[in-house]
């Protein structure tokens, strides 16, 4: 069993509305009222309810993000960080435009990624056979958080990755090498290429909510054995194995095209789930405009699955 401690509580999927969800630490008496939310005392240029570019220096190359505060930020302590990475040849701001993150009560960084080899002029991360030679986008990361979780009223132990395509690669990486800053990750249409895989055979215990279109003509359902792309059951169950789950996973569905699978039993109070559309192309599901090709269900947002899954998470320790 891995030394790495989890808090969860029992994973749901159905779907709710966000907004009427309460917080698993929200508790009060009849009569009495919630304590007032301690306001933040690290002060920032930007406007709470916005989104704006920022620039930070890692491995000797300027990066850049796109950074949202949620309404409100200044008026609370302790937020949720969320960092979202584009697929391949996108950008952060596409990948804000199209994800409805930014609608969540949470501060959310959008990562833009250095264009990598191969055709066109496209930027891509770390993992993939396209990927930029020499950029190590896992130590980005690291610097990016500590960036942000040093100069913004975020809390470290409920910080979360999410993305697309190429970005969600990075997250099934970054869930294996820096298991210790994020809290849970949710891949979304994953590029699991052998490079995404790298140090995962004893990664510890983490919390794995995968999204994928069963229809995905791009990074296919079943594998792709020329581009060494696993079948998503496959990457799946290999998670499960590690977190010490039960092989067997519950399964539900969602209304007529969306599947669910849970395992249950993880170590540590880990969790992984994978959600399956039927007919889905390699899109962002309940995408309103264009995410990729290919049929986008709107039986579910996307957002609001990945938060669901965030909010039943956080870390114990936290290392830096």
């Amino acid at each position: 069993m891995s030394s790495r401690r989890l808090i969860a509580v029992t994973a749901v999927l159905a779907l709710l509305p966000v907004a009427g969800l309460p917080s698993a630490s929200a508790s009060s008496s009849a009569g009495s009222s919630p304590p007032r939310p301690v306001a933040c005392d690290r002060p920032t240029d930007q406007e709470s309810g916005s989104s704006a570019l920022h620039t930070i220096t890692s491995g000797g190359i300027e990066r850049s993000y796109i950074l949202r505060l949620p309404r409100g930020y200044d008026r609370k302590a302790s937020w949720p960080l969320v960092v979202a990475y584009h697929g391949r040849g996108s950008t952060g701001t596409e990948i804000e435009g199209f994800s409805e993150l930014s609608t969540l009560p949470a501060v959310v960084a959008y990562p833009d990624g250095v264009v990598g080899t191969g055709d066109g002029y496209r930027q891509a991360w770390q993992g993939a056979p396209y990927a930029p030679v020499g950029v190590d986008d896992v130590a980005f990361t690291e610097d990016l958080l500590d960036e942000l979780q040093s100069d913004l009223c975020v809390d470290p132990t409920r910080t979360y990755a999410t993305g697309k395509s190429n970005g969600a690669g990075l997250v099934g990486l970054l869930a294996c090498r820096l298991p210790e800053r994020f809290a849970a990750v949710a891949p979304v249409a994953g590029a699991f290429y052998p490079g995404a895989r790298e140090g995962c055979e004893d990664a510890p215990a983490v919390p794995v909510l995968d999204v994928h279109g069963v229809a995905d003509a791009t990074i296919p359902y079943e594998g792709d054995v020329d581009r060494d792309l696993p079948a998503i059951r496959d990457w799946v169950a290999e998670w499960a194995e590690r977190d010490g789950c039960r092989p067997t996973p519950r399964t539900g569905s969602i209304g007529r095209d969306v599947l669910t699978y849970r395992f249950a039993g993880c170590d540590d109070g880990a969790a992984v789930e994978h959600v399956a559309i039927e007919g889905g192309g390699h899109v962002w599901p309940g995408a309103d405009v264009y995410s990729g090709g290919g049929h986008v269900t709107h039986t579910i947002e996307a957002s609001e699955v990945i938060w669901r899954f965030f909010r039943q998470h956080r870390l114990t320790q936290v290392q830096r």
